[in-house]
């Protein structure tokens, strides 16, 4: 069997698309792919347009072939030659059935029944297929599998509840509660200084238009009959330009002249020239630059302690971030071997700079720690953040599968999460701190008409505090409870996405024959 892969974002473009919706399915291609080459040859394109040609020189040479879209379902083609096969990762409880804009491709149903079959990362998003699919559609629940990579990391670092300190290193930049001052004061607008204030009013004289002279009256009006002389002799020129000249040289040049009575007949007997003028486009200068911190940098910073480590784009309003920050720092206001580490997974830090460092100041004082980590880390550079973590928080309203939750699991760290969407497939008190929630009604995030289709989630924020608090105790006074915790956590990974139970799975979708001791080959467009 040859597997055809492609994704919209690949190797040489995911460093300029973190955070991007799109960049989630790299990922799943990414741990896709060693699985894959154990069933079959693997190619990866670069575009659409290459699958077709290269099915046909796979057929002509009496080859298999299927074609995995990693890419958004209203994206996927549905007129390709070779079976194709969409990978869904979704969250909610049911799938766009109805298109809208004149966009059939927005009802997700159409492009389903045209592969005739799915692949999804969970069992939440296969019920939410069969719901509009029927009990019967094929809907393979493939999660993305883990490989060996984290298994190595977890044996060569054994799981420890306290941190006694690690040192992460990244290209980027990183914020620290410690290092900032963070005082609420800072939150109030700084009164002007005597010279700000003169500053501003030399300005304002500067930008004011010089007195309106008998002389200049004359050179506005000669400005505005020279415009109108210009354009009178040409036929393409409407007449209401035309009469935007009289009206610009009413109001600039003689409207201050005359009484109020005259200014209100004329504005009701040539409303045209003596009409209130249109208010012009504003145009909002830039903002001014803030004082970012150069990226482009090599930083580091040695975390100890308890460490809580969540990772995610803060653009996704789905991971429900300040919820997580505001639960710990209220858990650990006066407990300073608290640490949370916060990963960023979005490549344009200015648009969400205030958003991060407000809410910081509003929490302050307070002594446990808090990192915010911006910039791309290779794997050497995860594993030590895997390494460094006492628990990973999730404490998202809805996930499709949430990978870096199952890579820190499957580093042997325990974790504070909830137990809906796909979160149910793995997450329960055996390995976690289970944050209590409540369902709510949500809008599909793509639809622009915002109506209630689907359901998500709503994590308490008492419940998600009280794992704060448990989660430290056992850290600090029950190590034999935590590495039960741990060790579960790792084997609850293993179980759930090793590559032997993966691989029967995908055997018996694509009706393959079991293979043994299979090396495939590997062709590459876009390498990953």
């Amino acid at each position: 069997m040859n597997f055809i892969l492609y994704s919209d974002i690949n190797e040489h473009s995911i460093r300029q698309n973190l955070g991007h919706p799109d960049a989630s399915y790299f990922f799943v291609l990414k741990a896709y792919r060693p699985l894959l080459e154990t069933l079959g040859r693997v190619h990866v394109v670069t575009a659409v347009a290459e699958v077709d040609p290269l099915y046909r020189e796979l057929l002509a040479a009496g080859q298999r072939s299927v074609f995995l879209s990693f890419t958004r379902p209203q994206k996927t083609a549905i007129d390709l030659e070779c079976p194709t096969v969409c990978v869904v990762a979704w969250e909610y409880d049911s799938i766009p059935d109805e298109q809208w804009g004149d966009d059939p491709g927005q009802d997700w149903t159409r492009m389903l029944a045209s592969h005739g079959r799915v692949i999804t990362l969970s069992s939440h998003t296969a019920r939410a297929i069969r719901r509009s699919m029927g009990e019967d559609f094929p809907v393979l629940v493939l999660p993305a599998p883990l490989g060996e990579g984290l298994a190595s990391i977890r044996k060569q670092h054994l799981s420890t509840p306290v941190n006694t300190g690690t040192t992460l290193t990244l290209k980027g930049c990183i914020f620290d509660s410690r290092q900032m001052n963070l005082h609420p004061d800072n939150l109030l607008p700084k009164p002007l200084t005597a010279e700000e204030l003169a500053q501003i009013e030399a300005q304002l004289e500067a930008s004011r238009p010089p007195p309106l002279t008998f002389k200049r009256r004359l050179v506005i009006a000669k400005h505005y009959l020279r415009l109108w002389l210009l354009n009178a002799g040409h036929d393409q020129t409407p007449v209401v330009p035309r009469v935007r000249f009289l009206q610009s040289w009413y109001w600039e040049g003689i409207h201050d002249l005359l009484g109020h009575s005259w200014q209100d007949w004329l504005a009701r007997h040539l409303p045209g020239i003596a009409g209130p003028l249109p208010l012009p486009v504003s145009v909002q200068p830039p903002p001014p630059p803030r004082d970012m911190p150069d990226t482009s940098l090599q930083v580091q910073a040695k975390v100890d302690g308890v460490v809580y480590a969540s990772v995610f784009r803060p653009a996704d309003g789905r991971k429900n971030w300040l919820q997580i920050l505001t639960a710990f720092c209220a858990a650990f206001r006066d407990t300073p071997d608290a640490t949370l580490v916060m990963k960023f997974t979005q490549s344009d830090l200015a648009a969400v700079y205030a958003h991060l460092m407000t809410p910081l100041a509003q929490l302050a004082p307070f002594s446990c720690r808090v990192m915010m980590i911006h910039g791309y880390m290779d794997d050497a550079q995860y594993a030590r953040l895997y390494q460094s973590a006492s628990f990973y928080v999730n404490a998202s309203h809805c996930e499709g599968l949430c990978l870096p939750l199952m890579e820190f699991m499957a580093c042997g760290k325990p974790v504070i999460a909830p137990d809906h969407t796909a979160m149910q497939d793995y997450i329960d008190e055996s390995v976690a701190f289970v944050v209590d929630s409540s369902v709510e009604a949500c809008t599909w995030p793509h639809d622009p008409r915002m109506l209630f289709r689907a359901h998500r989630h709503r994590p308490d924020w008492g419940s998600l505090k009280k794992a704060y608090e448990d989660s430290y105790r056992m850290a600090t006074t029950q190590p034999q409870d935590y590495q039960r915790m741990s060790m579960a956590a790792a084997q609850r990974m293993q179980d759930y996405s090793a590559f032997s139970v993966l691989q029967k799975r995908v055997e018996d979708f694509f009706r393959l024959e079991p293979q043994s001791g299979h090396v495939a080959q590997v062709t590459d467009g876009a390498p990953c």
